[in-house]
């Protein structure tokens, strides 16, 4: 899971440098301009970095965060793909286009390890020996 974490936050995060080349304040109206396009995100960068942290370090916390990352990719792309169908102008550009698909890609795969993660936990746990209290 924290290959495919770090590919998703590689792409989030190539994917704001792009979006800020094609003014995406604009695209959402945010208040603020620039300014509320870069509180944005420091919130959205500081969350998917604190969440790499819990992944790297397989905290309680890090299926929270792995599943926030995933969502924030394949919503970046769905979003994107909206913006494209309603005839926007902007990330027309190969490599634009590539890093939101490559959004989704990696959001995708996130979410299918952290599922293999998770079952393979309930894996671990159905086996684990039951002891029963005899009444000796």
């Amino acid at each position: 899971m924290t290959r495919s974490y770090f590919f998703t936050m590689l792409c989030l995060i190539l994917h704001q440098i792009d979006a800020a080349y094609w003014q995406e304040w604009e695209m959402f109206y945010l208040p603020g301009g620039v300014q509320g396009f870069l509180v944005f995100n420091l919130a959205a960068i500081a969350l998917v970095l604190s969440g790499y942290r819990h992944v790297v370090l397989a905290t309680a916390r890090a299926s929270f965060y792995a599943t926030c990352c995933a969502a924030l990719g394949i919503a970046t792309f769905v979003i994107h793909a909206g913006f494209a169908l309603a005839g926007r102008e902007q990330f027309h550009l190969p490599l634009s286009m590539a890093i939101i698909a490559l959004c989704l890609v990696g959001g995708g795969r996130l979410l299918w390890d952290l599922r293999r993660q998770q079952a393979a936990a309930w894996l671990v746990a159905l086996r684990m020996p039951c002891y029963r209290v005899s009444g000796k």
